[in-house]
């Protein structure tokens, strides 16, 4: 008798493991059971990271910064195991924490453009000579914009504003004629004023002078925290590129659920930008050689741009 209760209580036991419901999302495979602690920008890069936060993907905490210096921090302390960063940003943590930063991805390519009020500006060339009013001093954007200007052979004067709502507003007023703003603040001066437009793509413009892929976002982990707990960041790095699609294949639901998460202000903004934010994963090997690409580029700008110095082949994580 006890034989056969036994025998009746382990076929009872693995008939509820194969009964079992399949975990959702971040639980797929049960490849994660591991909380991950996520902080993304609002902006692009936490736009790309909309469909993780939810009741979907329990073991994903996101929380939403409103700036790399608030988020840098968070990362450094151990607050946060996984960040979405720009670029240099990204190399210079790596250096100041002794290798302990892998980059997973990149997050989004170029976000820059240029905004006129009038249309004198059809070319870098255009700029020589005026006055243009940015933001991103002492950032990728600088650096970006520095050296599209060294490349035309360009002299501009500009002058840096601190917030890019705050240039928006110049520019929308007209008391800035021309300006360069990251989306999805573009959009949201040209919802202001229907005298801006477009002057220049500086994706476009990039591409014309540079053979090295214009990377402004990337995702980055503790490289402790990533060795770890690899199928965890694995699993992750399938979610987050499955969100980065969902953002951009699925704009009207994508920009409801950025406005509830208050990666934007409104939805009808949202809606706008996606199209213009460049939202797009490349991992492995074609991210190793569009980030490496980036960052040399910089590091021969202003080596302090990355850190000091340009990261190791560890820094790329699955390439």
């Amino acid at each position: 008798m006890k034989k056969l209760v036994s025998l009746i209580l382990s076929v009872l036991m693995l008939a509820a493991v194969f009964a079992a419901p399949a975990c959702k999302g971040g639980e797929q495979s049960g490849a994660q059971d591991t909380d991950i602690r996520i902080a993304a920008l609002k902006g692009p890069t936490g736009m790309g990271m909309v469909k993780l936060i939810g009741d979907e993907y329990p073991h994903y905490k996101v929380s939403i910064e409103a700036s790399p210096d608030a988020l840098a921090p968070r990362f450094i302390s151990g607050d946060v195991d996984v960040a979405a960063v720009p670029i240099n940003l990204a190399s210079t943590l790596y250096n100041r924490l002794n290798g302990d930063v892998v980059v997973l991805g990149v997050a989004t390519l170029g976000v820059l453009y240029v905004l006129e009020n009038g249309d004198s500006v059809k070319s870098i060339a255009d700029l020589n000579g005026k006055k243009l009013y940015a933001t991103g001093q002492g950032a990728t954007p600088e650096y970006i914009l520095n050296y599209l200007m060294q490349k035309n052979n360009v002299t501009a004067e500009v002058e840096y504003v601190g917030e890019h709502a705050a240039l928006a507003t110049l520019l929308a007023s007209g008391e800035a004629e021309i300006g360069m703003l990251p989306q999805p603040n573009v959009t949201s001066a040209m919802n202001q004023s229907d005298k801006l437009r477009i002057a220049l793509d500086l994706t476009e413009e990039w591409n014309k002078v540079s053979d090295a892929q214009l990377v402004q976002g990337v995702v980055i982990a503790r490289k402790g925290f990533a060795e770890k707990n690899r199928a965890a960041i694995e699993t992750f790095v399938k979610d987050y590129e499955a969100s980065t699609k969902f953002v951009n294949e699925n704009v009207d639901e994508a920009a409801k659920l950025i406005a509830e998460a208050e990666i934007l202000p409104q939805e009808g903004l949202a809606k706008k930008a996606i199209p213009s934010c460049n939202i797009k994963f490349i991992g492995g090997a074609d991210m190793k050689k569009a980030v490496s690409g980036m960052l040399n580029v910089l590091f021969e700008a202003n080596p302090q741009s990355v850190g000091g110095k340009l990261p190791a082949d560890d820094f790329y994580f699955g390439a």
